[in-house]
């Protein structure tokens, strides 16, 4: 039963078993929740429900890994919704979000110093929702860079 459960939270509810792109996917699921969260909850409801998700994804990711037989299965998604959710709840104005989806699932698949580091040495839950944090990090200072600039 815990097994099953962590295969649903981590495949986003079934998001991860799209037949394509299905980071994409989950990266949309998050971008729902964050939605749902911000019109509903205050900024610091949901910086505990982002690090809530993340433990709990960093457990789950690692229980479906071994599920799955296959180190960071494309179904598990928890790590796109969660990176997802940090990058938008951090966004400098919400007209940046269709930009900052672009971007974060470009660094996701391609991976800049230290994602791919983070990727490589390290194994299971943790090196699963890692390196999406990275992405998100990389998405939020050039976003909130480029804000800067066209402030001045």
């Amino acid at each position: 039963m815990v097994s099953r459960w962590a295969c649903i939270l981590a495949t986003g509810f079934g998001c991860g078993h799209a037949p394509v792109a299905p980071g994409t996917v989950g990266s949309l699921f998050g971008v729902l929740i964050y939605l749902l969260l911000a019109s509903l909850f205050p900024f610091i409801v949901n910086v505990l429900f982002l690090g809530c998700l993340f433990l709990v994804g960093v457990s789950v990711s690692g229980v479906a890994e071994k599920i799955f037989r296959e180190t960071d299965a494309r179904a598990i998604v928890i790590d796109e919704i969660h990176g997802m959710v940090l990058t938008l709840l951090l966004l400098p104005r919400q007209a940046y979000l269709p930009v900052a989806f672009v971007l974060f699932r470009g660094l996701d698949i391609f991976k800049p110093f230290p994602a791919g580091m983070v990727e490589r040495k390290m194994s299971g839950g943790l090196a699963i929702m890692l390196d999406d944090v990275v992405a998100a990090g990389y998405t939020i200072l050039i976003l909130n860079g480029f804000d800067l600039l066209i402030r001045k």
